[in-house]
């Protein structure tokens, strides 16, 4: 059991005091602190400190991958450790944007470094499926809208210049091909607007947007969304592409699975959120990074659904529930401590823990002891079996998707 020094990235759309209020410091940051991270990636690896020597979780991984991830995990993933664990602060709205599954990340990783190019959407060659767990009311967008209901939501503005989408929303052909083609041109045709034309049409959604959302009516929060976005990301296309894309708000204790090719954008919110290492991210507005619309186009499915998780039980526990996805890089799991000694499931394979609230103290063969308070976190490898957990707290697992088989 090592317990991890995580990094704080300090993104301009952070908080200065959820992560502060998480780790229990009394005084909020001095700037924007936006993620923390637990994980080996190599961008921002957690430090711990092993056999006396200060080092981190990227080269402890490295330096003996069957050992820390097991034999199965270390095939399957190349010798990495295939999750990065964080927890996520928004005040304000991160990007609308997609990420590549396995296939594409591959083909586009291998173009950008056979052209030679120091840039581009495609950083590696691993997929970034991810999970978002609500750990306070979370507002996202999630996933495409119906054609219907996209058509409602932009009609709804009375903005005449939009009957350019709405047309094609309902002329295109029916049945799921024909949805996902038409939503698919409407989100083109958004963010190719012409250029001479983009600030009057950003502007008038916007101040219709501000209008419609003190009126009752199903797409006020929607309304509303945009008008909030608008004051970040003033005169960006992203503000229109908004209304095509499903608004929610995760209530705490809820989980949502962002696969490859669904166009998400998190709002506003702190959660813990679980993905695969990749740094492959493919923009379509909200942001004053690189747009690359025909590939962001080209990866996106607007049929792919973007579905809340719900926590499954594990056998043999009360208390430990997992969130399950269709993928093989990670799981989490949650144990709301209470009452006697908890087994840290899943009990091998590379984990990840993290105490989001209260105490747990976890304990090991030989009687290894390792005390997590509030935003603690620690790396329990392969070589550590039967773990226990004991306290008042709630801990979060990360661990591989694998089967049980695999690990």
């Amino acid at each position: 059991m090592d317990l991890l020094r995580p990094i704080i990235k300090p993104y301009a759309w952070g908080s200065r005091h959820a992560l502060a209020r998480l780790q229990g410091r009394e005084e909020p940051s001095d700037g924007p602190e936006a993620e923390l991270w637990m994980g080996a990636h190599p961008a921002g690896p957690a430090g711990l400190t092993r056999d006396g020597r200060t080092t981190t979780l990227q080269r402890v991984v490295a330096d003996a991958p069957e050992r820390e991830l097991g034999a199965a995990c270390a095939g399957r993933f190349g010798g990495r450790l295939p999750f990065l664990l964080k927890v996520l602060a928004a005040e304000q709205p991160l990007s609308i944007q997609v990420h590549p599954d396995r296939e594409q990340a591959r083909a586009g990783f291998g173009a950008r470094r056979r052209g030679g190019a120091d840039h581009g959407p495609y950083a590696d060659d691993w997929p970034k499926p991810e999970l978002l767990y609500a750990l306070t009311s979370f507002e996202v967008l999630a996933g495409f809208r119906s054609r219907d209901e996209a058509v409602a939501v932009l009609e709804g503005l009375g903005i005449t210049r939009l009957r350019r989408v709405t047309h094609i929303l309902r002329d295109n052909g029916s049945g799921s091909n024909g949805d996902g083609a038409a939503l698919s041109d409407a989100l083109r045709t958004v963010l190719e607007w012409p250029r001479d034309d983009r600030a009057a049409l950003v502007h008038a959604v916007v101040e219709a947007s501000r209008r419609l959302a003190a009126l009752p009516g199903p797409h006020a929060a929607a309304y509303d969304a945009v008008a909030r976005m608008a004051e970040h990301h003033p005169g960006d296309l992203g503000l229109v592409a908004s209304l095509l894309l499903r608004h929610q708000v995760l209530e705490p204790g809820t989980a949502l699975f962002v696969p490859a090719g669904g166009l998400h954008s998190y709002i506003r919110g702190v959660g813990v959120e679980l993905m695969a290492g990749s740094d492959n991210v493919l923009r379509a507005g909200l942001t004053t990074k690189e747009v690359d619309i025909p590939e962001l186009l080209r990866i996106t499915d607007p049929a792919v659904p973007v579905p809340v998780v719900r926590p499954e039980g594990v056998a043999g526990s009360e208390r430990t529930r997992v969130y399950r996805c269709p993928v093989e890089e990670f799981a989490l799991y949650r144990v709301r401590l209470g009452g006697g000694p908890e087994p840290v499931t899943p009990p091998r394979g590379p984990r990840i823990a993290l105490c989001a609230e209260g105490t747990a103290l976890l304990r090991g063969p030989g009687g290894q002891k390792l005390p997590l308070g509030p935003g603690g976190s620690c790396f329990l490898p392969d070589s550590d079996r039967d773990i226990t957990a004991e306290g008042d707290g709630t801990l979060f697992v990360a661990a591989t998707g694998l089967s049980p088989g695999h690990r």
